[in-house]
């Protein structure tokens, strides 16, 4: 399980509505005065315009080449994986309860990732190693909030100052969304003018999502459906169509078998790469059995795994497994590391 902490005020996102009216015609025959100022009157009704449809087609038009383009080249252009591995720092970097990646003082954070990053590539010189920060942005919470949700989002200040590490350090940032008791559909929303960035990716995690569990975070441990994961696909594939950008990666969190339900019925598009994440903490061979059970026999697309710094050493004498070990020992070897 993971803390929880509280951060910055949440962001709010407007929306811009648009309506069209259509201009008078021309007619050759002539009406009465009545009927005259009935069809002015109709001619300056506005039209209806289905935006949400207009975007269905354009999603679908994209799509369509997107897989066209993938069928032939193997992916799309700009796509991290499969031809890196992400290795990532994971936390806050207000918070020193959260992770690896706010809880020392930035320069040895930074030493000791870079440290990471060398250790992983001498692993496997075969795949270049793509830095990351893995930034917890909307977190789940112990207290409800004013609208009883259980979950904050970090400032406009935590999230920029984040990227801008990530910028400085030749890494990319995965922004991870913890739900509480809202949902997918009112929480990416907020995310999405820093994900019109390219370096920008996203994480979603099933345990703090507790609307069908009707519990507050950290009683039970929360689930995502296929349902839920297709429409946080839908979500960045359209931000990658619509700002023309290479395709986002999106990392979801499992450890358990009931943290993501269906995943036969979860819907691969070449704009998004979804990597299933072991995401547990414990001893190796414990970790290696969930990698296996919840990982490797469930396969999705791209898998991850991740290694605790404070938990999977203890007790003695468990440790951290090696870069090495990882690649020996699981099958697939994973493309995504995370180290909290």
């Amino acid at each position: 399980m993971r803390h929880f902490s509280v951060f910055g005020a949440g962001l709010t996102t407007l929306g811009l509505a648009l309506s069209l009216t259509t201009l008078p015609g021309c007619g050759s025959r002539s009406g009465t005065e009545s009927e005259n100022t009935a069809a002015a009157a109709d001619t300056t009704k506005p039209v209806v315009v289905d935006t949400v449809a207009l975007k269905r087609q354009a999603m679908m038009r994209d799509s369509l080449k997107a897989d066209s383009i993938a069928k032939k080249n193997g992916q799309l252009p700009g796509a991290i994986l499969p031809g890196h591995r992400i290795v990532a720092f994971y936390g806050n970097i207000r918070a020193k309860g959260m992770g690896i990646l706010g809880r020392e003082p930035k320069e040895q954070m930074l030493a000791k990732f870079r440290k990471v990053q060398k250790e992983w590539q001498e692993a496997d010189p075969s795949l270049p190693v793509q830095p990351a920060l893995h930034s917890v942005t909307i977190t789940a919470q112990a207290a409800a909030g004013k609208d009883g949700k259980y979950r904050l989002m970090n400032s406009k200040a935590t999230i920029d100052e984040t990227i801008q590490w990530a910028k400085d350090n030749k890494c990319i940032v995965f922004l991870d969304v913890q739900v509480g008791l809202s949902d997918l559909e009112h929480e990416l929303h907020k995310l999405e003018p820093w994900l019109k960035d390219p370096i920008v990716h996203m994480g979603i995690d099933p345990e703090f999502a507790m609307k069908t569990k009707g519990v507050r975070p950290g009683k039970k441990i929360g689930t995502y459906d296929a349902k839920d994961v297709n429409y946080a696909i839908n979500f960045l594939a359209r931000i990658v169509s619509e700002n023309k950008l290479p395709p986002k990666v999106l990392t979801v969190h499992r450890f358990t078998e009931g943290m993501i339900t269906n995943y036969k019925k979860i819907k691969l598009d070449p704009r998004v790469q979804v990597v299933m994440h072991m995401d547990g903490w414990g001893n190796p061979v414990l970790k290696k059995d969930s990698y296996r059970d919840y990982i490797q026999t469930q396969p999705v697309q791209y898998t991850g795994f991740k290694l605790f710094y404070e938990y999977d050493a203890r007790p003695a004498p468990h440790h951290i497994m090696t870069p090495k070990e990882v690649l020996a020992e699981l099958t697939p070897k994973p493309l995504y590391i995370q180290y909290q």
